[in-house]
Parts: C-alpha cells; structure tokens; sequence
C-alpha cells in the first residue's frame, strides 16, 4: 500500500511541476506552491507518511479561507443595468474547456462574479450556492462562477471546496469579462461581488452588486427572482399558446 501511495505521490508531484512552470508569476500561483509547500511540511512533520485520514488534511486546505485576511472594500461599479442584452464570452472552465454564455441560450443563466479563489467569503457564497444547486437548477437555471483566477487555482479550489458547476477563468486579458459587465474593480484588479441572471434569450433580468466585498448576496432574494423569472417565461409561454 505503502509504495502505490509513494507512486502516485511521485506522479502528482511530476504533473505539479510540470503545470507550476507554465504558470506565470502571479498572486494565484504564489497561493498554490504555499499549499504545495504546506502539504510536504505536513508529512515531513508526520515523519514522511501521509495522514492516516486523507480527508482531514483535505479538510485543512478546504477551510484555510477561515483564517486567511479578510476581504474589504466598498464597491465601486454599478454594473450593467438590468434589461439589456448580456455581453457573450468564452472562457476555459477548470479542465481547460471552453464555456460561452450562448451555450446555453434556452436556459437561465446566473452569473457568479467573485473576486478570488480561497478568499473568505468566496469560499462560503460559492459552497452556499452547491448546497442549494439542486434548487437552483429546478428553475432551469445554470450556475456560472467567474473569477480572475487560472483555470489550475480553479481546479484545485472546486476539487476541496466541492464545486461542481464551472468556475471560468476571466484570467487574459485579466478580467475583461468583468468589465465587459461593469463590475470590474481597477484599484484592485478583480471583479465585484456580482450576480448577473441572464433569461433564455441573453437578457438580463435581474443583478445584484454587494455594497461591501465581504457581503455574500441574500440567497432568499436570488431564490425569489428565480420564481419571478420563471413565472414571467410560464406567462408569455401560455400567451403565446392562445
């Protein structure tokens, strides 16, 4: 057991590398070889074996957004206004796949602008939107994070945080989709705190920037606009049909 587990640390370790040099030197990247630096002291102070319950050091890395410095800022856009056409893109997602809004034209959209991977209220605003994504989806809608981020810190972020709708790389030109949508912040280099919920037909129908960047959006509001939304399409839909 002992020397598959060796093994497969020995491969992830290769494959690191081998990503680590691709990535330019960022804030994001600085993140990432931390953690890598944190796990080897880990087991350097296990005596070299890896924690008997794996999920705990899983957990560890999960919740270090507990203790990282908070986020603060008032917010300094206003964002597109509700009723235009959305701006389209194409951004990776985690696995490097392409994802563009008009992809899922036919279905509603939220748009999920955050400001960073790993960061404290990020961590809980995207895990509060899995653990209702059930829900979410039930009104035809799909859940789209997008972040400054690379698609690695994306990957690596989803993977412990349990995220399981995409997370897309607004990363080059850095954040443009973001100002694309008005909720881009130059003093900072990352978006707003924003939803965006975009109708079947590529129009906004309702969005929310947080006052503050700590502030994670009312998720009864979201809730509520997603019935309005859909009671709005059951209306034209049964219009149409007399």
């Amino acid at each position: 057991m002992n020397l598959q587990r060796n093994s497969r640390l020995e491969e992830l370790e290769q494959k690191f590398s081998e990503l680590e040099s691709r990535l330019e030197d960022s804030p994001e990247k600085e993140a990432i070889s931390i953690l890598h630096a944190m796990f080897h002291e880990n087991r350097r102070q296990a005596g070299g074996e890896a924690p008997a319950d794996e999920r705990v050091s899983l957990e560890s890395v999960a919740n270090l957004y507990k203790t990282a410095p908070p986020m603060e800022g008032e917010a300094e856009n206003e964002g597109l206004p509700v009723g235009v056409q959305a701006p389209d893109f194409s951004l990776q997602d985690a696995i490097g796949k392409m994802v563009s809004l008009s992809d899922f034209r036919g279905r509603n959209v939220l748009l999920v602008f955050y400001p960073l991977d790993w960061s404290p209220g990020c961590s809980d605003q995207l895990s509060l939107y899995q653990s209702e994504l059930d829900e979410i989806e039930g009104y035809n809608t799909q859940v789209i994070g997008i972040s400054v981020d690379s698609i690695y810190s994306h990957g690596a972020w989803a993977a412990v945080r349990g995220i399981t709708f995409p997370l897309l790389a607004d990363f080059h030109p850095k954040g443009e989709v973001a100002r694309r949508y008005e909720v881009k912040r130059t003093s900072d280099g990352f978006s707003e705190r924003a939803l965006f919920l975009v109708d079947g037909e590529g129009i906004i129908r309702y969005k929310h920037i947080s006052p503050q960047l700590h502030m994670i959006p009312d998720i009864y509001e979201l809730v509520e606009q997603l019935q309005r939304l859909e009671a709005r399409v059951e209306s034209i839909q049964g219009g149409s049909q007399r």
